[in-house]
């Protein structure tokens, strides 16, 4: 049975939402206070700290949300945290306009070693016979060259991955 909510019903419901959402900030701050920034639980769907909170699929350079958005991935960051194409990522606009971008749910991967190679204007690792696009981040980082060997991470199910991410140089 439905029932339609009275004016002072709402602004009631409105007050609590108000209360818990202060409420939900300043557990957060006494958990970071006590634990460090790196050791607060992951976000709880639907709940958002200040700023914008998206979720997306890295693809290799961007990640992509379930409206097709494209949010570009600093090449560094997915370098350093070996991102790989599939990983399920949290992108945070905070409120002064800063992106924060966190890995929340890598994609099960392995390891291959390939040859590095050039052309186009892009750099690929050459793994049995078959080119993935690999950062520019990752080949300055490692300091490679073109025929340099390296390990490198692929998505482990099957699917036709373009980009790989460079694990090491061999």
């Amino acid at each position: 049975m439905s029932e339609i909510l009275s004016e002072k019903q709402i602004k009631r419901l409105k007050s609590l939402l108000n209360d818990a959402e202060t409420n939900l900030a300043a557990a957060k701050e006494l958990v970071i206070s006590m634990l460090g920034e790196e050791d607060m639980p992951e976000r709880v769907p639907g709940e958002s700290f200040g700023g914008k909170v998206i979720e997306g699929i890295f693809d290799g350079q961007s990640m992509h949300d379930s409206d097709g958005k494209s949010y570009p991935v600093p090449a560094n960051y997915a370098s350093k945290s070996k991102l790989v194409e599939g990983d399920i990522m949290k992108l945070t606009i905070a409120e002064d306009g800063s992106f924060i971008y966190k890995q929340i749910g890598p994609v099960a991967r392995k390891q291959v070693i390939g040859t590095l190679n050039q052309h186009d204007g892009a750099y690929y690792v050459e793994v049995q016979g078959r080119e993935y696009r690999v950062l520019l981040a990752s080949v300055t980082f490692f300091q490679l060259n073109v025929g340099s060997q390296v390990s490198v991470l692929l998505p482990e199910d099957n699917r036709e991955a373009e980009w790989a991410a460079v694990e090491a140089a061999l």
